[in-house]
């Protein structure tokens, strides 16, 4: 199983809206991926109440790092990444396998 994690920084249009909206719209599109994008098991979007440098948090699970790699290239997520990066400006992210 893989474990897939990004942390993002809102922009100023994402401040303006505010994490919690935006943390909304997300997590409705990231969810209608369930079902959809082949080997992906588990997938939420979260607002980071704790401070820090990031805003927001992407958790994902997949069966294997071919269906990760498989998400990455799928056009229903490639369609979220557009609008994601209407709001945010700063990304880190994590992978592992477990």
């Amino acid at each position: 199983m893989v474990k897939h994690i990004v942390l993002w920084k809102l922009n100023d249009e994402g401040k303006k809206d505010g994490a919690t909206k935006v943390v909304t719209l997300l997590q409705g599109k990231f969810k209608a991926l369930l079902g959809v994008v082949d080997g992906l098991k588990a997938i939420e979007v979260g607002e980071n109440y704790n401070g820090g440098e990031y805003d927001m948090t992407l958790y994902c699970e997949f069966e294997s790092k071919e269906a990760q790699d498989n998400y990455q290239t799928h056009p229903a997520h490639l369609e979220i990444k557009k609008v994601v990066h209407t709001f945010v400006d700063g990304r880190a992210c994590v992978d592992y396998v477990i």
